[in-house]
């Protein structure tokens, strides 16, 4: 298989863009840096396009080993002909391999086996060539043996269907049908064990729906129900058909001796071979294809989630709500820094109001708070009300953010937070951490493992390598298109940069302690083991600012520094000009890009990204998100009514709909149905996490819990 273009017609890209993403990424090429930094070699592919065609390239590369690995096994075992060399060759899918492999594929003993071991394969012979004139039992009578073990007429029969049922169920073009058909036709069923068990599985108790159709959060949800042994999940295929299929492929000559033995040995082989293995391989097809869809979903949420905008040079006070052990409060500078930390006990049991106002007061006066972050776990509620009381008797403007702390207990617990607050308990590193959420989104959020920041759908059920790996390209390409301040990330964020593994973040952070500050770019060279091929890859991401060289507080890639002073220098302009913000309205006197380039023996691409820096250097994409919901009020469950509008924040965007955070304590649900008046495939086709939207609310259930919204007519 021509892999190159193979993927250039998967991507739908041309073949001299793939030849070079392909050759960047052999040669050690990160994708955050191709993707930045290579844009002539690719054409400018973003780095969505890359991390696909690098998982197709995975994925065609092991195919081919696949096939090398069975061609050799099936030359060794000298039963190799041209025509099944032709067909592996021409194999697509690692299961069209495992199918034409199937026959030659070492196996254990089998009922089939052991019939070959007594002697029974020419009498499987006469049954499939269908040519006798005698009966059956005459037959085989000849291959009675008592040494071998046949002893009766019955058994050397049954022993010869066993070796012809084997054969049918190994052939490749009958596997092909089968799932084929069973995919088209069959129906995914599934069955309650205990049907009076109250459980969240209820609506697949008695559950059908053609397999075809099935969506992907129902497959994870029936795989969940099946493994915690709520459900019996099975697929019901189109037997009778498949059946008539097989007898016309095998059946040829119309014998009355040999046709009723192979309807049986047909029927045999398709309902103990065949059918198990075709319903595993299905079922597995349609996990993963959920998973990858979910993972996909998870990544697009967790990007929006992470490059939400900081809210920057504030003071915040980092609340950890409690109720017996009180709430634990962390006061963080415009750095995040923390300046202090206490407890207070205004909710049950104790219900010290007063006393934790008074405290909450001094700290605001102290330290000149603006901003309260909230997180929404335990006593979320009944904190938020004494924040709101509290802002009513203060004589300072104070607003507060109801922040999702997810993941953020697993962050207080971990290993990394230890380091970072060695002198603090769980619940001080978790308000810390709540405050610093609203700050710094993308640096706070990167110490927590993707899997448990609660943007997702049954991702605990899934492949975790996968899931690991797809969610940390995602936060990789977050950290590098926001770029990293060389002198005060920490090792957890660093590590996420193009070119930096963990033990380099861990070294750099050690040299500037070692050191002090970084002046510029090139002293990155003298960190331990951090060479010429990562000082390439990450370079551009790592930011200097006040350094010895304004260009090392941009995203202009060293490599490209002389290009740009000439830039500069052309246009009678010098490099300190970028510390007074930036050189603005500087395309607008680039008349002739392709011409510059020329000039400046860079390429366009890299000249157009220059400029760009050049006019504002060191930009934050994230500044273009939306900003958070600051509130000053409170607002209850109870006093939702159906028809209120209400502004919210989309908090995770699922297969069916998205979950919206209205300021009660509990997201709404806007259902797929509700969110356009067009039909969408998917809630992702128009809404991210961090949208700011407009809801009306439809109902509401007290004792379930339950909000549903709709975003229609807005």
């Amino acid at each position: 298989m021509d892999i190159l273009k193979k993927l250039t017609e998967e991507l739908g890209i041309k073949l001299w863009q793939t030849e070079a993403a392909v050759k960047l990424i052999d040669e050690g090429n990160t994708i955050p840096f191709i993707s930045r930094y290579r844009k002539e070699a690719t054409g400018s592919l973003n780095d969505e396009i890359l991390r696909n065609l690098n998982e197709r390239l995975s994925y065609l590369r092991g195919l081919e080993d696949k096939k090398t690995q069975v061609l050799g096994s099936i030359e060794e075992q000298g039963k190799l002909t041209e025509e099944l060399k032709n067909q592996i060759l021409a194999a697509e899918t690692l299961v069209a391999v495992e199918d034409l492999y199937r026959p030659y594929r070492p196996k254990r003993r089998t009922r089939a086996t052991i019939a070959k071991e007594k002697g029974l394969e020419g009498l499987a012979d006469i049954i499939r060539l269908q040519l006798t004139k005698n009966p059956l039992e005459e037959e085989a009578k000849a291959y009675l043996s008592e040494e071998k073990g046949v002893l009766t007429v019955e058994e050397a029969i049954a022993g010869a269907g066993d070796i012809l049922a084997e054969a049918v169920s190994d052939e490749a073009d009958y596997r092909t049908y089968i799932r084929k058909a069973t995919f088209e036709e069959g129906q995914l069923c599934s069955e309650a064990k205990d049907e009076k068990a109250e459980t969240v599985y209820e609506m697949y108790y008695h559950y059908e729906e053609p397999v075809k159709k099935a969506a992907g959060h129902r497959i994870l949800a029936l795989n969940r129900g099946e493994a915690e042994k709520v459900l019996t999940v099975r697929v019901e295929a189109p037997e009778d058909r498949i059946l008539r299929y097989l007898e016309k492929k095998l059946i040829v000559r119309d014998n009355p001796y040999t046709t009723p033995v192979l309807k049986e040995v047909i029927a045999d082989s398709y309902r103990r071979l065949i059918a198990p293995s075709i319903e595993r391989e299905i079922r597995n097809e349609l996990t993963e294809k959920a998973e990858d869809g979910a993972i996909r979903v998870f990544g697009k949420n967790l990007e929006q989630l992470l490059m939400q905008p900081p809210i920057a040079g504030q003071v915040v006070l980092g609340w950890d709500p409690a109720f017996r052990t009180g709430c634990k409060l962390a006061v963080v500078d415009a750095t995040g820094k923390v300046l202090d930390t206490t407890v207070i006990y205004p909710t049950a049991p104790q219900n010290k109001v007063a006393e934790a106002k008074a405290v909450l007061k001094k700290l605001i006066q102290k330290y000149g708070i603006s901003l309260i972050s909230l997180g929404n776990g335990t006593a979320s509620r009944e904190s938020e009300r004494v924040i709101v009381d509290l802002i009513k008797e203060l004589p300072v403007p104070v607003k507060y953010v109801i922040v999702n702390e997810a993941g953020a207990s697993v962050y207080s617990a971990s290993k990394l937070a230890t380091e970072e607050f060695p002198n603090f308990d769980v619940g001080q590193r978790s308000a810390a951490s709540i405050a610093r959420r609203l700050q710094d989104p993308l640096a706070e959020l990167v110490k927590i493992d993707p899997k448990s920041i609660g943007v997702g759908q049954y991702q605990h059920d899934m492949n975790q390598k996968k899931l690991s790996e797809a969610l940390s390209g995602v936060v990789e390409d977050c950290v590098n298109k926001v770029g990293v301040d060389l002198n005060t990330a920490s090792a957890s964020l660093l590590e996420y940069v193009s070119g930096i593994s963990k033990t380099l973040a861990k070294n750099i952070v050690a040299y500037r302690e070692e050191n002090g500050r970084f002046e510029n770019r090139k002293q990155l060279l003298k960190v331990s083991k951090l060479g010429p091929k990562a000082f390439e890859q990450c370079a551009g991401f790592l930011r200097i600012t006040g350094g010895d060289n304004p260009l090392d507080a941009t995203s202009v890639h060293p490599e490209s520094y002389a290009s740009a002073e000439k830039l500069l220098a052309s246009m009678g302009l010098s490099r300190e000009e970028l510390t007074k913000g930036g050189i603005r309205g500087l395309s607008g006197k680039v008349h002739d890009y392709g011409k510059l380039a020329e000039k400046l023996e860079i390429g366009e691409p890299t000249l157009r990204d220059i400029v760009k820096e050049l006019e504002k250097p060191g930009r934050d994409p994230r500044d273009e998100m939306p900003r958070p919901i600051l509130r000053t009020d409170v607002l209850e469950m109870k006093d939702l009514k159906p028809g209120m509008v209400l502004k919210g924040t989309v908090r995770n965007v699922i297969d069916f709909g998205v979950f919206v955070d209205i300021g009660v304590h509990q997201d709404g649900l806007v259902h797929i149905s509700q969110i356009t008046d067009r039909y969408i495939k998917h809630p992702l086709e128009v809404l991210s996490v961090g949208d700011i939207v407009d809801v009306k609310v439809l109902s509401v259930d007290l004792q379930k819990k339950r909000i549903a919204l709709t975003m229609k007519g807005f």
